[in-house]
């Protein structure tokens, strides 16, 4: 399949508006990409519309694509001559490494055309931007494949790999989805919470009975043990086994010979005994030297002893878990069975230093890797989960450091973000250093005031409120915004919607 004809779908998706003309341009696309039977075709061909890259990395950054040779006169490029250029690219290392690259770089785009050049900085940049999220994209294969789009949902989010699931819809159908089961050992997406603004707000969502969850301050992991093998992944699938020695010691300790477990690993004084910050603990988490101490706190179990839970309603999934794991290695619950319960217990978590609760229902599967109402999390204040769009050189003590944030809420419809706001409140000097180098890496984009980065990084933020601004696009802006934390364990795609801040906007009024 030529090249030219993914960036021409790209191009139509991002000239859309309606939701379902946009899975009809994938779904065309994606039928061609199969009717090549190609699996690196395909594999390669799904992550370009999805804006990515089926490699990991390449190494090309927005230096490596300046200089550039004139754009080819006609298209010959087809898309796996474009992922075998990409391939080439990440498997360099080492001394030479950088000038081979920037020749194969010269190489791919003196074969481009003018609109297979644009798309290829798109997908580089990861700022193609043009509205083909994952869900759409899952929407878009169903129809390809003729396939209900559960069959397609729940193979993504048991494999968490578009690519080969595209791979596996396209040319083997629902035989070769009914593969992707839960497999002690393989990461699988992570159920998430929604948020409501009382604890009784999110009761009313979730249904009685229901139990509050501590909101514990740590970082999302999950648990695979088989055996005497115990493996460690992150929020994002990423392994974090050889980091995290006390959370597989643990693990190993349990009475069990399987079992997939969901739940936070936090950082603990070793004097006192007390959880340390959310910086401190992602730091920790981050080290590569095997020597972190975090302390884990499980609150979910999918598999235990060769039978698995998903599809269990919560309170069967509770149980179990109560039977594998002892209570100093379990969140603090508390069932709720009425709304007085459960403003008591999130007025008691506040009081004992919580960071808030997870209010979840009692029926609810383990719906993995979406963001319904079965899980519904509570804090004592607006924060939002934003993503950086530009920012501002300071001046007087800040002079020298990037300061002022523009942050974006996620707009589904476009793929794109919407501008709330600024801040340069909350920030430490330890911060504005760390986040002046973080985006500097990020820029597209310098002038003497402003730094336009590309839209990746996400902070949490707190504010007071959300009022009306014709200043903005969204026509909404945030109220007296502070920095909380940065929060790397996150993708921009996992950050609040501008639906969300509308609705908090409605509820104030």
């Amino acid at each position: 399949m030529r090249f030219l004809e993914l960036a021409q779908v790209s191009d139509a998706v991002a000239a859309a508006s309606a939701r379902n003309v946009k899975i009809d341009l994938l779904a065309t696309a994606l039928r061609d990409l199969g009717a090549t039977a190609d699996e690196r075709t395909i594999a390669a061909g799904a992550a370009h519309l999805s804006g990515e890259l089926r490699q990991r990395t390449t190494g090309v950054g927005y230096a490596g694509l300046r200089d550039l040779p004139p754009p080819a006169a006609e298209p010959t490029l087809t898309v796996a001559d474009v992922d075998l250029a990409f391939e080439r690219m990440s498997a360099l290392s080492g001394k030479g490494s950088q000038a081979s690259r920037k020749q194969l770089v010269r190489e791919l785009f003196g074969a481009a055309t003018g609109p297979e050049r644009r798309f290829l900085i798109g997908v580089l940049s990861g700022e193609l931007r043009q509205g083909a999220q994952a869900g759409l994209l899952g929407e878009a294969l169903a129809r390809a494949a003729g396939l209900p789009p559960a069959t397609i949902r729940r193979a993504l989010l048991l494999a968490g790999d578009l690519k080969a699931v595209a791979v596996s819809a396209l040319i083997g159908g629902a035989p070769a989805l009914e593969r992707y089961q839960l497999t002690v050992g393989r990461p699988l997406a992570p159920m998430l919470a929604q948020s409501a603004q009382s604890a009784s707000e999110a009761l009313a969502a979730t249904g009685v009975p229901a139990a509050a969850d501590i909101k514990i301050d740590g970082v999302r992991i999950q648990v695979h043990r088989d055996g005497a093998d115990v493996r460690v992944f992150s929020r994002s699938l990423d392994d974090l086994t050889a980091r995290v020695p006390g959370v597989v010691e643990a693990v190993r300790a349990l009475p069990v010979e399987s079992v997939v477990l969901d739940g936070e690993a936090v950082g603990v004084d070793e004097e006192t005994g007390r959880a340390i910050p959310f910086q401190e603990t992602s730091s920790r988490a981050a080290r590569r030297d095997g020597v972190s101490v975090l302390r884990p706190f499980f609150f979910d179990i999918l598999h235990l002893d060769g039978v698995d839970l998903l599809d269990e309603p919560a309170s069967a999934r509770w149980t179990a878990l109560e039977q594998a794991v002892p209570p100093d290695l379990r969140v603090g619950r508390t069932i709720l069975t009425s709304p007085e319960d459960a403003d008591a217990a999130f007025a008691r978590a506040v009081r004992e230093g919580h960071e808030g609760l997870v209010i979840k229902s009692a029926s609810a599967p383990y719906d993995v890797g979406r963001r319904g109402a079965a899980w519904v999390k509570v804090k004592p204040r607006h924060t939002l989960d934003l993503v950086v769009l530009a920012v501002e050189w300071g001046h007087g003590r800040r002079k020298g450091w990037l300061s002022n944030l523009h942050l974006g809420a996620r707009d589904p419809e476009t793929g794109g973000f919407v501008m709330l706001g600024k801040t340069f409140k909350g920030m430490t000097d330890a911060m504005l250093r760390w986040q002046t180098e973080r985006l500097r890496e990020l820029a597209v984009e310098e002038s003497e005031w402003v730094v336009k980065v590309r839209p990746e990084l996400v902070v949490e933020v707190a504010f007071d409120g959300v009022q009306t601004s014709p200043r903005y696009p969204g026509g909404v802006a945030l109220r007296f915004a502070r920095v909380l934390r940065y929060r790397e364990d996150k993708r921009p795609e996992e950050a609040d919607t501008i639906a969300a801040v509308r609705a908090i906007h409605r509820g104030a009024r």
